[in-house]
């Protein structure tokens, strides 16, 4: 499974971003897909997960500020990210076929980062 993120950039405190991540390959594997996110010395965890069946879990970072949604046609995942903070900054992975939220699998995008300043 390769996959493939694009968005991200540099803004302003409040603003809005939008990422997306194509999944491409042996995407028969694929069931669950995510977005992880990883600061300057801090550990990667969670932003959102989306299932198969469109099951969406939250990190706690985003507190309804973002949502994730796929398109299973394009094998595509989302991720829009809406009143963002500066501890928003970081860059943002993709993942796929992991066994769920807490267990991403192997395969990661390249990472996409995003800056918020104030």
């Amino acid at each position: 499974v390769q996959l493939q993120a694009f968005g991200g950039g540099s803004v302003q405190a409040g603003g809005s971003v939008g990422l997306s991540c194509v999944a491409s390959g042996d995407i028969f594997s694929i069931n669950g897909m995510g977005w992880y996110r990883q600061a300057p010395g801090k550990q990667r965890e969670l932003v959102a997960y989306i299932t198969n069946g469109g099951a969406t879990i939250e990190g706690a970072s985003a507190n309804g500020r973002f949502t994730i949604s796929r398109d299973s046609r394009k094998n595509t995942v989302y991720l829009q990210m809406n009143n963002l903070k500066r501890e928003d900054t970081a860059v943002y992975y993709c993942n796929a076929g992991g066994l769920g939220p807490a267990a991403p699998s192997e395969y990661w995008g390249q990472g996409t980062k995003v800056t918020v300043s104030s």
